[in-house]
């Protein structure tokens, strides 16, 4: 499909427009006035914002945690567990990416912000534990569906940009953990938790603008022939696998921490929930200038160089954050929400570009490792809590990632190539 006027270049006849959404013109075609290897705008902006509606609604889980705990007497490892569950339909996302590189699945994309309101804004009324699992687990196939299918759609909409791509991708992300915090307490404040069903309607609303955005969005995918096979792709991320695992466990803890037990860490601390939801807010709202500049930056001085000083800085904050308290904490929470998103924005970055013919199946895999291990440390750091407290087990985490830094200079050199640089 030919894809507007807007997006295709003006000097060639339309039978030799190259489509973004060919691989082939991504990854193997030099730059010049007959390849539309630019920036598409318009596009990422629609699913940069179906990535912010959807993460403001699966932000819910941790500013929802200490009320929760309070209504349903859970322990810490429950309320850690709670986030594992949300995350283990991530599992899928491997297989739901190897179809998007065949067929489009674009309604998955349409779809998942109603389905994950709808089940996160049910927290606050369910009557059990068991319900909260139901709960979070299908608002996880929401999540797996999207972010399977929807950032590889954002890289091959980046042309050769692609670290820029998954900033403003990430970006989107940042926004809605951002929103998603302060949105939900000040609806527990003024209409108490059982109020809280009455969000899931801007899920519902984002899904209907969502739907008149991109239903007639072109197939971005490359077909069944021109993709590659299970095989193909776990070849090509071979040289990956090793660092990519080191460094998603070292930063697993460390995520959970700022992530999911912000908020209770806080509270126990003597804060109040809104300054604590505010403070969640304060920190995933910064990442958006971090996936920014960090994907933009890894584009120009290589990958490596941007992981590792995001890595370090990150857990240097995270003990200045723990050395302070009171209002002072939130200039650090600041900076540390800048430093923060650039890792995953780098590592998705660096996946695509290894793998640029299964470019979902690549993402869906980075993904599911990385969702799951993060939920997963969620659990180990509610154990941490309820043995140690959290503040010895927020220490932990960032020890960890403190001497797991310089494992980002394992990741192969290829990778860190400028992807705007000429071929040839």
């Amino acid at each position: 499909m030919v894809p507007p006027a807007s997006d295709r270049t003006t000097h060639l006849p339309e039978s030799e427009i190259t489509v973004a959404g060919d691989p082939a013109a991504v990854e193997h075609t030099q730059p010049g006035p007959g390849s539309i290897e630019g920036f598409q705008a318009s596009r990422m902006l629609t699913l940069s914002l179906a990535h912010a509606v959807h993460d403001t609604y699966a932000s819910f889980v941790a500013p929802l945690l200490p009320s929760l705990i309070a209504k349903l007497s859970l322990s810490m490892t429950q309320a850690g567990l709670l986030d594992f569950l949300r995350a283990a339909p991530s599992l899928l996302q491997p297989v739901i990416g190897h179809m998007a590189d065949r067929v489009s699945l674009r309604y998955f994309v349409i779809l998942a912000p109603a389905l994950t309101a709808t089940m996160m804004s049910l927290l606050g009324v369910a009557p059990r534990y068991a319900v909260l699992v139901l709960l979070v687990l299908v608002a996880g196939l929401g999540s797996a569906a999207l972010h399977a299918v929807a950032p590889a759609m954002a890289g091959r909409l980046s042309g050769r940009s692609l670290g820029r791509g998954m900033g403003v991708w990430m970006v989107g992300g940042s926004i809605g953990f951002a929103l998603g915090p302060i949105l939900v307490v000040s609806a527990v404040n003024f209409l108490t938790l059982e109020g809280t069903p009455w969000l899931m309607i801007g899920g519902w609303i984002a899904s209907a603008i969502l739907y008149v955005r991109l239903r007639d969005l072109p197939q971005l995918s490359p077909t069944a022939r021109q993709a590659g096979s299970w095989r193909d792709a776990l070849q090509a991320l071979r040289p990956l696998v090793a660092p990519l695992v080191a460094i998603v466990m070292v930063r697993a803890l460390m995520v959970s921490a700022q992530i999911t037990f912000l908020p209770t860490f806080l509270i126990q601390e003597g804060s109040t929930l809104l300054f604590a939801g505010f403070s969640l807010t304060v920190l995933t709202g910064a990442g958006w200038l971090g996936a920014l500049l960090g994907g933009s930056m890894s584009d120009r001085v290589g990958r490596r160089v941007v992981l590792f000083i995001s890595m370090l800085s990150a857990s240097l904050l995270m003990l200045l954050f723990l050395a302070v308290s009171g209002w002072s904490r939130l200039p650090v929470l600041l900076v540390m929400g800048v430093m923060g998103p650039s890792v995953r924005t780098v590592l998705m970055a660096t996946v695509q570009e290894s793998c640029p013919d299964n470019r979902a199946l690549a993402t869906g895999l980075y993904l599911a490792l990385t969702f799951t291990s993060e939920s997963g440390a969620a659990v180990v750091m509610g154990a941490l809590g309820d043995l140690f407290g959290l503040r010895a087990a927020f220490t932990i985490s960032a020890m960890i990632l403190l001497l797991g830094s310089p494992l980002a200079r394992l990741l192969p050199e290829r990778s860190f190539a400028s992807s705007e640089a000429p071929e040839g």
